[in-house]
């Protein structure tokens, strides 16, 4: 499947926007990603991304200890890094 560049700008755009917003999780940023912003089976997606699949799969389900090195892997095809976001804190 073909993905359109401006669709794929607003999928990766609003990917960015869930993670900064604490309104979405890395593995689900990571699985919209590589399948909607790509069009690409899980194994195409690591062969870019230069990580193994198993990573890839943990990544996308939330197990393990990822290291910072793969995460920002997955991520810069999108043009993306993981970055550090202030925390926006609700007055009661």
């Amino acid at each position: 499947m073909r993905v359109v560049a401006w669709t794929r700008a607003l999928l990766i755009q609003s990917a960015e926007q869930g993670l900064a917003e604490g309104t979405l999780q890395i593995g689900e940023a990571v699985r919209r990603l590589g399948v909607d912003a790509t069009g690409v089976h899980q194994s195409q997606c690591a062969r870019m991304c230069k990580i193994s699949l198993r990573t890839l799969v943990h990544i996308e389900h939330g197990e393990g200890n990822q290291t910072l090195k793969s995460l920002n892997a997955v991520f810069r095809p999108f043009g993306l890094q993981m970055g550090v976001v202030k925390v926006r804190r609700s007055l009661n």
